[in-house]
């Protein structure tokens, strides 16, 4: 399994990094641009990611615009439904604060900080994701 966590709080990265490295390949970046570019070379030479990570409050490009954009890439590439990546999303923020209206909601699960490994394993495995 491949996973791509973009976060740029480095402790929140490396916390990721720690909980999903029991899950398989960890791939992290500290802004959304990079990961939209980690995203498409995987996409182009179709190593695709299983899990795409995204904070949310990101520098250079927030996690809604990311997520746009790699959806947009997936689009563009024609990728299956099959190989298209599963996103959660993570964000200080409770998912009711934010205006639907201006974002890509085109992702798979959305998890408030801190996040409880209880829960956070519970959710991985409803997405299909086993350790």
């Amino acid at each position: 399994m491949r996973i791509l966590v973009a976060d740029d709080d480095f402790v929140n990265r490396r916390f990721l990094e720690k909980i999903f490295e029991g899950y398989g390949e960890v791939n992290v970046v500290d802004n959304g641009m990079t990961a939209v570019d980690e995203a498409v070379a995987a996409i182009d030479g179709e190593n695709y990611y299983d899990l795409i990570c995204l904070d949310i409050m990101m520098t250079r490009l927030d996690g809604y615009k990311t997520l746009e954009a790699i959806r947009s890439a997936e689009a563009k590439y024609n990728v299956s439904s099959d190989n298209k990546a599963k996103v959660i999303m993570i964000s200080a923020l409770d998912e009711v604060t934010v205006d639907s209206t201006q974002v890509c909601n085109d992702y798979d699960a959305y998890i408030c900080k801190p996040i409880i490994i209880e829960k956070f394993e519970k959710l991985m495995s409803k997405l299909g994701f086993e350790k």
